[in-house]
């Protein structure tokens, strides 16, 4: 028979391996008295957040302070959990607790980073980066709090650059895959951007995100999208410019029938990118195996 100290090992295990669902099971075979320590919350709430499911991390990291006193880890589940549902004064006061208790706690300094970046105080997640990278480098959780720092800032090239130092760092990692693939994305660069949230796929098959992900990516990586990617990687507004501006300059030389021309292969190219991006979804869809 199992010790209660193997079972909260094989719990661990399983989210690590990206087993939430099996972990929140092996929990809930706990006997009573290791169920209520402060093991069991920690790893309740970290199966949960694996999950996404942000009420109940909130519920249990609640419930495992009421009942266990004050926790850093817990703290900061609560923290992180409270950030996703937008509570942020709430949230900022839960990691600034977890921060008296562990003020050199990479992971929680990441996680109020992530906070001030999520509300504009952009400086302020610069200066917690920062702590948290001199105490840890190279952890994942670095990296993506410089990542949403750099977005936070608008500053889709930094942002992607990080997205390579994490992946060079990390190449198997799940989150610097994604995190990989959403720059790309956000760059217009459709066909990486659908390796990158394939392989977080493969190496994480079970966390809805990244499937959600891989599809939108195949979607937007299908060849009657081909014509598309001019517009994804200028942006809309941008790529109207550009037309008008085209427009524009044909009439002033006096070339009167080229901008009309133009003009109406514009109209088609409008027509088609209302129109494609749904038939496409049909079609992927149709075919589809996350």
């Amino acid at each position: 028979m199992s010790t209660s100290h193997d079972q909260l090992a094989r719990v661990a295990h399983l989210l690590e391996v990206g087993r939430a669902e099996q972990a929140l099971d092996e929990l809930g075979r706990l006997p009573g008295d290791v169920a209520t320590g402060v093991a069991a919350f920690r790893l309740r709430a970290a199966a949960l957040t694996d999950l996404d499911r942000w009420d109940q991390v909130v519920t249990v990291a609640r419930q495992g302070l009421a009942e266990t006193g004050p926790d850093a880890e817990l703290l900061g589940r609560l923290g992180l959990a409270l950030r996703h549902e937008r509570e942020f004064p709430l949230a900022e006061r839960a990691l600034l607790d977890g921060l008296a208790l562990a003020p050199e706690n990479s992971w929680l300094l990441c996680q109020y980073a992530d906070l001030c970046s999520a509300v504009g105080q952009t400086d302020k997640a610069e200066r917690l980066v920062a702590r948290a990278a001199a105490i840890a480098p190279g952890a994942p959780t670095v990296f993506a709090s410089r990542f949403q720092l750099a977005y936070a800032r608008g500053d889709d090239r930094g942002a992607e650059r990080v997205a390579q130092e994490f992946l060079a760092a990390w190449p198997a990692h799940p989150a610097a895959l994604a995190l990989h693939g959403h720059a790309a994305s956000a760059r217009g660069r459709v066909d990486a951007a659908r390796r990158s949230f394939g392989q977080a796929v493969a190496h994480d098959p079970t966390d809805a995100g990244f499937a959600d992900a891989a599809w939108e990516s195949r979607v937007y990586a299908h060849p009657l999208l081909r014509p598309l990617r001019p517009l994804y990687r200028l942006g809309v507004l941008r790529t109207w410019l550009v037309a008008v501006g085209v427009i524009a300059v044909l009439n002033i030389v006096g070339l009167d029938l080229l901008a009309a021309l133009f003009a109406l292969l514009w109209v088609v190219y409008c027509v088609w990118s209302w129109v494609a991006p749904p038939l496409v979804r049909r079609l992927v869809r149709r075919r589809w195996r996350p």
